[in-house]
């Protein structure tokens, strides 16, 4: 069995550099995770016209599954090569959880733009419990508490179409 990849001076290799960097928008600044949460949402939203209305909701869940599948190894092996718990330019974790924030919501520039807004703020606010779940090790802490954000960002996107005070 080969050693870890990576450790501090270390370079990760590139599926997993491209990977957790979101194909580089991690290098963008200021603010690499907001810059990695748009991408997210302009791709998606380009992505979902070509999805039939019926599967857009499950294709959400299934991108989002695999993107954090995908995402905690490479977020781990970029971690160990930059030496740090959770480097600002790993954006994957912002990626796997604006997916979360966007599931069955309708294909309306309002509602991205309320999706991207809302997973913002509970990606930088953290409320309870997503603190707590930066403790998990490596990989899995840096991209598990985004899809804690996402999560929260998803129940006030759903209660805010459900009164509809965000309309379509």
């Amino acid at each position: 069995m080969a050693p870890p990849e990576g450790g501090p001076g270390r370079q990760a290799s590139l599926w997993a550099t491209l990977v957790a960097t979101f194909f580089g928008a991690g290098r963008l600044k200021p603010g690499p995770g907001t810059w990695g949460s748009l991408a997210t949402v302009i791709l998606w939203a380009l992505a979902s016209l070509r999805i039939p209305a019926v599967s857009r909701a499950w294709a959400t869940i299934v991108a989002a599954t695999a993107v954090t599948l995908i995402g905690i190894p490479a977020a781990t092996r970029v971690a160990r090569a930059s030496g740090l718990k959770d480097p600002r330019f790993v954006v994957i974790d912002e990626v796997a959880g604006q997916l979360v924030a966007l599931i069955a919501v309708p294909l309306a520039w309002k509602t991205f733009v309320a999706g991207f807004i809302l997973f913002r703020v509970f990606d930088i606010w953290k409320p309870f419990p997503i603190r707590r779940l930066e403790r998990l090790p490596e990989g899995a802490g840096i991209v598990v508490d985004d899809l804690g954000a996402g999560l929260y960002a998803l129940v006030v996107m759903h209660l805010l179409l459900h009164f509809g005070l965000l309309m379509k």
